[in-house]
């Protein structure tokens, strides 16, 4: 999926942020020139990935890795905060996203002509 890289949207219900975090993930792969694909999770239930797990919402993962590099707590019924250059925010930024997707390309391409 998305040029090789598993791209994945977390979020909880009552979260404001959701649609927000969904156009930064569609700019983000528009960016970078992958399809615009992407599973979602939605936060407490039994089918949320393992790796997705102790994160607030909205949260965005490129390969099992979320993209801001920040680990997981105990409470992922809650809203995230992001800091982005102009403050603080309900969402990660565009570059965020894509920072981790170019470097998943590149591991994955590194892999490929190792094999």
């Amino acid at each position: 999926m998305s040029g090789g890289a598993r791209v994945e949207l977390v979020w909880e219900a009552s979260c404001p942020h959701v649609e927000a975090a969904r156009e930064v993930v569609r700019e983000a792969l528009a960016a970078v020139g992958v399809p615009e694909r992407w599973n979602e999770w939605q936060i407490g239930v039994d089918t949320l990935p393992a790796h997705a797990r102790g994160y607030g919402s909205p949260s965005v993962f490129v390969d099992g890795r979320e993209v801001t590099g920040a680990t997981a707590g105990d409470a992922d019924d809650c809203c995230r905060v992001y800091r982005g250059p102009t403050g603080l925010g309900g969402v990660p930024t565009v570059s965020d996203v894509m920072r981790l997707l170019d470097v998943m390309r590149l591991l994955s391409r590194s892999a490929r002509r190792a094999t």
